[in-house]
């Protein structure tokens, strides 16, 4: 018997995909045809560049939450977005035996804490060491570096500069200038302008969706030409179309996911798999642009998740789906770059633990030098 995976979102949408067979159970979301799961995806605000991704309303996230839990019977929720949302949800599903799978943050708590929460596991590699490839690389790369970070002052933000200070070691006063911002600001361009007066030669911009839009802009309206490193959630290439292409090219980032505009991933497999997949159920979606490095990314999350469900075997429970989820050994998932193992085990909960660096270039990344380990240690 198959069984088809019904994906029940927070914003009432429904969404189908295959999935493994599997026996009936008593357990909730799962009966002898399908399997919910449930999700909390912003459609609008400045995280929606990501939901592709509302403004950062966790209690909405919350009530979403709970409505898909004790309402719609789902059996575990699946890559909710953002870090202030999955955090905001983590204590209920844990109380409630719900697992919270592959949430869309590499905030670092959500894989280092498993004793406190053991019904939640990461998926995206931790900010906190993607900052630490970004100073290693400023450390070996860049003569006499003076560095300015434009950080979003909450654990997503603050994650990523406490990575780059590590990534610095010795080289840590090298950070001559720093601004956080509240998710909840209007615009940051006047933080650029005050960052600019470090006289700094290297920025770091560790923002999200609208507001590193306005950091490029900043940027470009002050004639101000530092190295650049943009953290990858702000990184896609559709948001860096976007920008002012004199204050974008140069800049530095790391990539997991094959980005379908990227030029060398023009006739890869797994983007033609990608392609057809987006044809058959989401050419519905005509305000979406199918070259959205986010779209793939959430392949490759739903990929992992098909494929958690299978080593579940036929007795689908919460229990087996947690013993599953930690003990993967992923390889040759299509959506990631090649060489990437999605490997987890019960006191190690980061899914994703290589990358590469990339450049932008040309109206596109350009990647280059060989995987990067991003695994915390």
């Amino acid at each position: 018997m198959r069984k088809r995976v019904v994906l029940a979102c927070g914003v009432a949408a429904v969404v189908v995909v295959g999935a493994a067979g599997a026996r009936p159970t008593a357990t909730p979301g799962v009966t002898s045809t399908e399997i919910r799961l449930g999700s909390s995806v912003p459609l609008s605000g400045e995280a929606a560049a990501g939901g592709n991704v509302a403004p950062y309303d966790p209690a909405r996230a919350v009530n979403n939450t709970i409505r898909l839990v004790q309402q719609d019977q789902v059996f575990a929720m699946f890559s909710t977005l953002g870090t202030n949302n999955n955090l905001a949800i983590r204590k209920f599903l844990n109380q409630q035996g719900v697992p919270q799978l592959f949430v869309s943050s590499g905030a670092t708590t959500f894989g280092r804490d498993y004793t406190q929460y053991p019904w939640t596991i990461g998926y995206i590699p931790p900010y906190s060491e993607e900052g630490k490839v970004y100073g290693r690389y400023i450390v070996a790369h860049v003569k006499r570096a003076k560095i300015a970070v434009l950080y979003q002052n909450d654990d997503y933000g603050r994650d990523l500069l406490g990575g780059l200070r590590a990534g610095l070691g010795a080289k840590v006063g090298s950070v001559v200038a720093k601004v956080g911002y509240d998710p909840t600001s209007t615009d940051v361009q006047p933080q650029i302008a005050q960052l600019k007066a470090s006289k700094a030669n290297v920025l770091c911009i560790f923002a999200f969706g609208k507001f590193s839009l306005q950091a490029y802009n900043g940027l470009n309206r002050v004639n101000w030409h530092p190295q650049v490193f943009v953290n990858d959630v702000s990184s896609a290439s559709a948001l860096m179309i976007a920008v002012p292409q004199k204050a974008a090219n140069g800049s530095i980032s790391i990539v997991f996911g094959k980005d379908p505009a990227t030029p060398i991933f023009a006739n890869d497999k797994g983007i033609k798999l990608f392609q057809s997949i987006w044809k058959k159920y989401g050419s519905d979606q005509k305000s979406i642009d199918y070259k959205d490095g986010y779209l793939v990314a959430g392949m490759a999350a739903a990929y992992t998740m098909v494929d958690t469900l299978k080593k579940a075997g036929k007795n689908v429970t919460r229990q087996n789906v947690m013993r599953a989820a930690t003990h993967l050994n992923e390889k040759g998932n299509p959506f990631v770059l090649p060489g990437i193992t999605i490997k987890t085990t019960p006191s190690f909960r980061f899914p994703i633990t290589q990358v590469r660096l990339q450049r932008w270039n040309n109206r596109a990344w350009h990647p280059f030098g060989k995987l990067v380990s991003v695994r915390p240690g």
